[in-house]
């Protein structure tokens, strides 16, 4: 929040309308402002249901009553198409009920807490929405809430919007065929999510040549790990000292690109056997 605090002129009902039409005005501002920087889904309130799907839900615990951020509210469960990102009302359906709510704030009502999802520092408003909306338009920073605490399997780290969600469940993807440990898991990262299966493979390529080598059977978490630490590990650490790693690339991209480059050769001398082969079958059915 900006430190801005909703004026109080004394008469409650007025003032609860007022701030319906500012929120909404701010809401027209905010989507102008995105449309000229070309920012469409920055503001768009994320579903739970979607990004708990493309990190990949493990479990969930109870953590109680606590007092969190409003900033920290950014998706909803079921009502994310009510609202923006800032709990700005999208139409003016929800008007009464806001309303309602902030004259019943501004007489000094008390309000039980809100309920929450918490996927790493985000929250996503299982009931309370008009309540975070109307805290958010009087200029609060924080609200009470009742939070389940979501365990993902990729974890969420900085808030992430829209756009982020198919590069996470690819991410996803890999760790369940990559079941790396924990401490290897953020090492792990590439700027295009297409490339999480090519990399997958590769790890799989990677691991079947040990098991053929060890002449016995190797699980996926124990393949995983040795590949981060035999090959991995030792690649980035030469790319890196070889000054090999670009400035827009993460270490994996490197990686991932000199792996294909290590193979390519072998795959143009395959298609050329093709070739041969089919231009000898060509030969033989013209004679």
């Amino acid at each position: 929040m900006d430190g801005w605090v909703a004026r109080d002129t004394g008469f409650p009902t007025s003032d609860a309308q007022d701030d319906f039409l500012r929120a909404r005005r701010r809401r027209a501002l905010a989507r102008l402002s995105a449309a000229l920087r070309l920012e469409y889904d920055v503001d768009v309130m994320l579903a739970f249901d979607e990004v708990v799907e493309a990190l990949g839900r493990v479990g969930e615990r109870d953590v109680g009553i606590q007092t969190i951020p409003l900033d920290s509210i950014v998706g909803s469960v079921d009502r994310h198409r009510d609202f923006d990102r800032q709990f700005r009302p999208t139409s003016s359906k929800v008007r009464k009920r806001f309303e309602d709510i902030a004259n019943a704030q501004r007489r000094g009502t008390s309000m039980p807490p809100i309920d929450v999802y918490r996927v790493g520092a985000m929250h996503f408003v299982r009931d309370g929405h008009h309540r975070v909306a109307v805290a958010r338009a009087q200029g609060r920073d924080s609200i009470d809430a009742h939070v389940v605490e979501v365990v993902t399997r990729v974890p969420a780290g900085a808030p992430i919007g829209i756009h982020d969600l198919p590069l996470k469940s690819h991410e996803r993807v890999f760790h369940e065929r990559v079941p790396l440990p924990t401490a290897y898991r953020a090492r792990i990262a590439l700027t295009d999510p297409m490339r999480y299966g090519p990399l997958a493979e590769g790890v799989e390529a990677w691991g079947f040549r040990l098991i053929q080598h060890a002449e016995r059977s190797i699980d996926r978490a124990e393949v995983a790990k040795r590949w981060f630490e035999e090959e991995y590990e030792p690649v980035v650490t030469l790319l890196r000292e070889a000054g090999l790693i670009g400035r827009r690339e993460e270490e994996t991209d490197a990686y991932l690109r000199l792996t294909e480059d290590r193979y390519r050769p072998h795959a143009h001398a395959a298609v050329e056997r093709r070739g041969d082969r089919a231009g000898a079958a060509r030969a033989v059915t013209r004679s």
